[in-house]
């Protein structure tokens, strides 16, 4: 028998991002140091058009702003994004249920993309 040991990955932290009660989209340190974000950034969010089942988003990173992207903004170390309106719209329940999403990097078209595997709880309290 031969064993290899493994490495641990080199990033700190969980790569996650939570819909906060106020309906903005906060991504843990973890989140921002493997997606890179800084300031100037944007986000593009996607569905799966082609699986109504499929509840998970898909984030395009960019610092092009356009009609179709949200500006990354920072409060203290972290980074999040207005996305009140936009989880409106797709009826998310950010106010009742505590909205996870797990973040994993896919490539898309040739494109690095970011998928949030979504996971949700009741929440507390309700606000």
């Amino acid at each position: 028998m031969k064993l290899k040991k493994i490495k641990p990955p080199d990033i700190s932290g969980q790569l996650k991002a939570t819909i906060h009660v106020t309906g903005k989209l906060g991504f843990s340190i973890g989140a921002i140091k493997a997606m890179n974000i800084g300031d100037n950034n944007y986000i593009q969010i996607a569905q799966n058009s082609e699986n109504q089942d499929d509840d998970n988003l898909y984030v395009f990173l960019t610092k092009k702003p356009d009609e179709e992207t949200m500006k990354i903004n920072k409060a203290g170390n972290y980074y999040y994004v207005n996305t009140k309106a936009l989880f409106d719209s797709l009826e998310i329940d950010y106010r009742r249920k505590k909205i996870m999403f797990d973040i994993i990097e896919i490539e898309y078209e040739g494109e690095r993309v970011f998928k949030l595997v979504r996971r949700e709880k009741d929440r507390k309290k309700v606000k």
